[in-house]
């Protein structure tokens, strides 16, 4: 079976472009590399969670619970698993990179749920995703860790610059916040590879939150994914 890596993130902690990153340096290592991207936006299978994200089922990301999204996600793995990438993922010489996948689930969905309800909620998706409709677990979750604030300010200076509109995840700072700490949780339970996106520059005093190079992010990527010099 190949090697499923996942690099994930909350929202502007730069998944996608580590992804691509990640995928180009391995093509250079003469590594046979399938490179993946959820949700699958503009395909059959997305067609609940664009809904969902574009607010058409409520314009905050509460009012659909924990369960009902996950399971829009979930099935838009499963859907491009059978219909896309399972030859791949048979093959013993390939690597996987994939941009988000169910750890997205515990990131987003988990924020919804009083503390509490955390661990249930965890149990239940990954025996829903893994189990249920088995789709492959991966091999190691890789978590771009960014404070909420710098998060927001990279969204909105992306969004200025592509055009590209904000979904109901992407403008509520509260819930951002929530999401970050419901990552961290993840992230310890599952034991994610935690990289730092920024560092702390207290060289002018007052802290300031300052965004990594992309080259230091990624370094540290083909380390954890075992591939680094």
């Amino acid at each position: 079976m190949a090697r499923l890596f996942v690099i994930e993130g909350t929202d502007g902690s730069g998944k996608t472009t580590q992804a691509k990153l990640a995928a180009d340096a391995l093509r250079r290592k003469g590594v046979y590399v399938r490179e993946l991207s959820f949700p699958t936006r503009g395909t059959a299978g997305s067609a609940f969670v664009e809904l969902y994200l574009g607010g058409g089922l409520g314009e905050h990301p509460e009012d659909t619970g924990a369960y009902a999204a996950s399971t829009f996600f979930a099935c838009d793995r499963y859907i491009s698993y059978r219909l896309d990438w399972h030859a791949d993922y048979r093959r013993d010489d390939c690597v996987i990179v994939a941009c988000r996948y169910t750890s997205a689930n515990a990131v987003h969905q988990l924020a919804k749920l009083p503390r509490a309800e955390w661990d249930n909620f965890l149990d239940w998706l990954w025996d829903f995703e893994y189990k249920k409709l088995g789709i492959p677990e991966p091999d190691s979750v890789i978590y771009l860790d960014m404070p909420p604030e710098l998060s927001v300010s990279l969204i909105a200076k992306r969004a200025s610059q592509t055009g590209q509109s904000r979904d109901i995840h992407e403008t509520d700072f509260e819930y951002i916040k929530s999401c970050r700490t419901a990552a961290l949780y993840a992230a310890t339970r599952f034991e994610w590879k935690l990289i730092p996106a920024y560092v702390v520059d207290i060289s002018e005093g007052a802290p300031q939150l300052i965004l990594r190079t992309p080259e230091e992010i990624h370094a540290d990527i083909m380390k954890a994914m075992g591939f680094g010099e």
